[in-house]
């Protein structure tokens, strides 16, 4: 019986979230039991032609040859999950979309005239149907292992739908906002990272992505009651989903845009 083929693709992306797959370590041996990994240039540079039963894409859009490359992978895809905040919201280098990027090019390059891209980042599923999101900067090991289970198994992924607010519960935590008055993203941000950053008594970052219909107004509005500036609140959804469309409209609405 033919093994299923997996790809791994990289676009514009800092490799994080490929190395949470390499970083699997054991169950990564155990993985490549089940299917055969065709083409992972993090990891080895034999390849094989597709097409591919399952890919995985890492990384935002940034460039034209960009948009014609993630077109080539999905035609040669059955099956395309994207991973990480770049892939699914256009990462933190989507702050470029919110300002010149051809002056960015120049404040930072000798030579901006030899650089090529667009003036925006944007997330894989902008450019082609995607058929499942993973969040996270970076993602979780363990729910990209339930990801790639599900696909062998021909179910849907077993993926908390839920806030990082209901992880501190679940963990136990004291709530950074109420005991401390620490600014946190929590009751917004889809979870997926145990509630990292609470757990160390530092308030949520965001770095999941905005959670299922997030009430980012009402969150912003006790930010101010408990002295939180807009500065601040805008800087705290500024991060590694600052184009996620629920975080673009918090922002608007803090300035009042």
């Amino acid at each position: 019986m033919n093994r299923p083929t997996l790809a791994v693709w990289k676009f514009a992306s800092c490799d994080g979230c490929q190395l949470s797959l390499l970083d699997c370590e054991d169950e990564l041996l155990a993985l490549s039991g089940a299917v055969r990994i065709a083409h992972f240039l993090e990891m080895s540079s034999a390849v094989e032609d597709g097409p591919y039963d399952l890919s995985l894409v890492e990384g935002s859009v940034t460039t034209a040859a960009d948009v014609e490359r993630i077109h080539r992978v999905r035609e040669q895809s059955r099956t395309l999950i994207t991973i990480g905040a770049c892939a699914t919201a256009g990462g933190v280098q989507a702050l470029r979309n919110f300002g010149d990027a051809t002056e960015f090019a120049a404040a930072v390059y000798a030579h901006p005239d030899y650089i090529d891209t667009l003036a925006t980042s944007t997330p894989i599923a902008a450019h082609v149907p995607v058929d499942f999101e993973l969040r996270g900067c970076p993602i979780d090991r363990g729910q990209l292992l339930e990801v790639i289970t599900a696909f062998l198994a021909g179910r849907k992924p077993n993926i908390p739908n839920t806030t990082v607010c209901t992880e501190c519960k679940r963990r136990g935590l004291t709530c950074v906002m109420v005991a401390h008055g620490t600014p946190c993203l929590g009751p917004v941000t889809h979870a997926g990272c145990g509630a990292a950053c609470p757990a160390q008594s530092r308030g949520c970052y965001g770095c999941f992505g905005p959670a299922p219909d997030p009430n980012i107004a009402s969150l912003s509005g006790w930010l101010r009651e408990s002295g939180t500036s807009e500065d601040t609140i805008d800087r705290m959804l500024a991060t590694f989903n600052v184009a996620a469309p629920e975080f673009v409209e918090g922002r608007r609405h803090g300035r009042g845009d």
